[in-house]
């Protein structure tokens, strides 16, 4: 078996399995006996709460991430001139932004 020092040297890791019940037969008894492998299936179980978690999310992935009619209205004021910012809102809002960053 390797040792922990081996893996971290970028060794592969040899290990052996050893069955109590079985140290008193031969190798060579063992070529002849057909072993039958047992893959356990795993299971998920979801509480009400997951699933109600699942199911915001797909409702909240289907639905625009952005107000598409605010987006329009935006749009339509800067093509005909009629938007305005508001420089110190603006400046307000950079500074907030930034100092929830951290910066």
């Amino acid at each position: 078996m390797a040792g922990i020092d081996n893996i971290r040297a970028g060794q592969t890791l040899t290990t052996s399995t050893r069955n109590p019940a079985r140290s008193s037969e031969s190798t060579t008894s063992s070529t002849s006996t057909t072993k039958t492998s047992y893959a356990p299936q795993d299971a998920v179980s979801l509480s009400s709460a997951g699933k109600a978690v699942g199911e915001m999310h797909n409702k909240m992935a289907s639905q625009p991430s952005f107000d598409q009619a605010k987006v329009a209205s935006i749009k339509e004021a800067i093509a005909n001139g009629s938007y305005s910012v508001d420089p110190e809102k603006l400046a307000d809002n950079m500074i907030k932004f930034e100092k929830e960053l951290g910066l």
